[in-house]
């Protein structure tokens, strides 16, 4: 954990968040800044500060495959998935997080 990264006090419940999702490995929770009707973030509950940092199948895979879960949860069949590596790219927050939109049309090209 990086005693300073907000996402690392959410996730190990040192800030107060309304969870969508929980299980060993990540958490799930709705953006503070939604960009469409749904948005929810991913995170990992290890702290990686962003894409780059993940190694292995096994850690990206706990991350995204909870978003079909969580869509189907909430009854969502259609989607955008996000992930921002790097200042300018738009990570404001660098620990990795996959941002989960839905319940508008999204325009390509994203930028």
């Amino acid at each position: 954990m990086a005693t300073d990264c907000i996402f690392c006090k959410l996730a190990n419940n040192e800030i107060p968040t309304n969870l969508i999702y929980e299980d060993d490995n990540v958490v799930a929770f709705n953006d503070l800044a939604p960009q469409a009707p749904t948005h929810f973030l991913v995170i990992p509950k290890k702290h990686y500060s962003s894409l780059n940092e993940i190694s292995s199948q096994e850690e990206f895979g706990n991350i995204f495959s909870v978003v079909p879960k969580i869509c189907a949860k909430l009854g969502i069949k259609e989607y955008r998935t996000v992930i921002n590596t790097g200042a300018s790219a738009g990570q404001t927050v660098f620990h990795i997080h996959v941002h989960v939109m839905a319940g508008r049309e999204f325009g390509w090209p994203a930028g």
